[in-house]
């Protein structure tokens, strides 16, 4: 009975959760379909337009190495790739994926899940304030690096932020998958922020808090963008690694192993 009841459980969670947008790659051969997207042909689950100069490959790249192991949703993560190329409209480092959806994304209580790492090589400098999965409004974002008005000149600390307050940091060590999903109630105007690592559920970390929540389903960017720092810019290529993205409604999917598409 006892059996039964856990499988019956699982059942009503899975049915009260709907998957809204999924990012997850799941659907996509090499990052070379990211190139089949334009203004006028908005075609996949991404918008691609604020990178370098260079090949996508140069810039975005899928494996199933790339991935959260824990999470047997996704079939393969992303690495994606800053460097002094990666420069668009401005002299920011960036490399960013924007929602395609007509999905309401941006209504009601909805949740944005994704997983990040950074590995042995090509190691995000800490000098450098870097946004990362963030709103173009900034009303909720991580951060790592040193930030304006911080003392030393380096962070190693990986932070969630809203309204440019931290209200969550823990170092940023290599190879340690951490898993979070925003709770943004854009009806009432809070955010909550839910984490844990490698495979272990997520669990309500800090929030919520009040934000200025704000949308319009096309402006949430999953990627990194550095900001200039003169004297003290890192050197080099960085390289963030992104698994189980995507966006529900409903219950909040806590496992890793995200729900089937």
């Amino acid at each position: 009975m006892f059996g039964k009841a856990t499988i019956l459980s699982a059942l009503v969670s899975a049915v009260s959760s709907t998957i809204l947008w999924d990012g997850r790659f799941n659907d996509m051969t090499s990052s070379a379909d990211l190139n089949k997207w334009s203004w006028a042909n908005q075609v996949g689950n991404y918008q691609y337009y604020i990178h370098g100069s260079g090949d996508v490959t140069k810039y975005v790249n899928l494996s199933p190495s790339y991935k959260n192991p824990n999470d047997t949703g996704s079939k393969q993560g992303a690495k994606i790739t800053i460097d002094s190329t990666a420069k668009w409209n401005s002299d920011m480092w960036r490399t960013e994926l924007i929602p395609q959806t007509k999905a309401a994304i941006n209504k009601g209580t909805v949740y944005y899940h994704f997983s990040m790492k950074r590995s042995t090589t090509n190691v995000p400098s800490a000098t450098n304030e870097h946004q990362i999965c963030f709103f173009e409004s900034h009303f909720t974002e991580m951060k790592y690096g040193w930030i304006s008005g911080e003392s030393g000149t380096s962070n190693t600390n990986l932070q969630w932020m809203v309204g440019g307050q931290s209200k969550w940091k823990v170092e940023l060590v290599a190879d340690e998958w951490h898993n979070i999903a925003y709770e943004i109630n854009f009806t009432s105007g809070q955010v909550t922020f839910w984490h844990s690592t490698g495979s272990a559920p997520l669990t309500k970390t800090a929030g919520p808090f009040s934000a200025s929540t704000s949308s319009n389903a096309a402006d949430w960017h999953l990627g990194i963008l550095r900001l200039p720092r003169s004297g003290n810019d890192g050197a080099g290529a960085e390289d963030w690694y992104f698994s189980g993205v995507y966006v529900e409604s409903g219950t909040l999917t806590t496992s890793v192993a995200s729900p089937a598409s």
